[in-house]
């Protein structure tokens, strides 16, 4: 089938490109009976104007580009809903493309966004993102950029965080206050920001109330269920079982106890369990699993705003840290059995 172009359409009405140009543009200088004319003629042949090219007339594509590390687990997903609420009411397409955990891919997809000339763009950084000097250009050149959950310091733009550090603090209290004296903590990827802010959130918590914490203490596991089961694995293997693990997000929670139930140990009889991020599982298994719960729909729909108000104000830009609050929903997996 022939792609008809505006030139198709020019011939057969027997007029200038133009015309028809400034017919589709809505010009002022053309009579509205002659656009209506050459909108229907245009109808009645299958011609639309070329998205890209209303793109470089307007200098706007009405899209918003969003690269995040993985779906695997719901939070992304989650915090994508919350975004798509506010882009949707404020009429904008949203562009998704994940990394894959890779900077390479993570760069690639940027560039793709950027030739297809979205208005902006939301970044969540992969575990390999250590060079964010491209990012430092954008955001130079005035490119409206907002970075969320996974940050870089080095970067002065717009980020969006929960408060990582008070949470993992609360979590590990809460253990502390439940009478674990051993606790261990399942830590996620040492480059990763928020796997520090928790970590130090643990360490914290053992110093407030004197507690040691020894060389084997922080087990640097990684973010999937396969991490947790192979470092709970090894622990049992070793004979070195904690009272209670504090785990830097639910799936590592997760692998850890399928391990010890496989194992026969006791949740939280013999070892408990708290995680983070309130995954959609969480309340579900058996034990039910403490977590900390994220406003992912709320991290979403805040980032969405501060890109649109970056967008539409174009001219003095004053970057803004936004940190939401958690929640820590206590369940079984880490409530110390009363005895008799």
């Amino acid at each position: 089938m022939k792609h008809i172009t505006i030139k198709d359409v020019a011939k057969k009405l027997n007029c200038s490109v133009s015309t028809i140009s400034r017919a589709f543009n809505d010009k002022y200088d053309i009579r509205k009976e002659t656009r209506e004319m050459i909108l229907a003629a245009a109808h009645e042949m299958g011609y639309s104007p070329n998205p890209m090219a209303k793109s470089l007339l307007k200098q706007c594509s009405n899209q918003i580009g969003v690269v995040v590390p993985e779906f695997i687990n719901p939070f992304f997903p989650e915090v994508i809903i919350g975004m798509q609420e506010v882009f949707h009411k404020a009429g904008y397409q949203v562009l998704i493309m994940q990394s894959n955990e890779s900077y390479i891919h993570e760069l690639e997809n940027v560039k793709v966004l950027e030739n297809n000339m979205v208005d902006g763009m939301m970044l969540s950084l992969s575990l390999e993102t250590k060079n964010v000097e491209y990012y430092k250009k954008m955001i130079s050149q005035g490119f409206p950029l907002v970075l969320f959950n996974r940050v870089s310091n080095e970067l002065e733009t717009h980020k969006v965080l929960i408060d990582d550090y008070k949470w993992a603090f609360f979590a590990t209290e809460h253990l502390i206050y439940q009478g674990y004296k051993k606790i261990f903590h399942f830590s996620g990827p040492d480059g990763l920001m928020f796997s520090k802010n928790r970590k130090n959130g643990f360490i914290d918590a053992h110093h407030k109330h004197k507690l040691l914490i020894d060389n084997g203490s922080i087990i640097e596991t990684g973010l999937m269920i396969s991490d947790g089961e192979r470092e709970m694995e090894r622990l049992i293997k070793c004979n070195n079982l904690p009272d209670a693990i504090f785990a830097v997000n639910d799936p590592t929670a997760i692998g850890a106890m399928k391990v010890l139930k496989k194992n026969g140990l006791k949740i939280p009889g013999d070892v408990a369990l708290v995680g983070f991020t309130e995954s959609q599982l969480a309340p579900l298994i058996d034990p039910p699993l403490t977590s900390v719960a994220q406003p992912t729909h709320e991290i979403g729909r805040t980032a969405a705003r501060l890109l649109l108000d970056q967008i539409e104000n174009k001219g003095i830009f004053v970057p803004q840290t936004v940190i939401l609050n958690g929640r820590l929903n206590v369940r079984e997996s880490s409530m110390k059995l009363s005895k008799g």
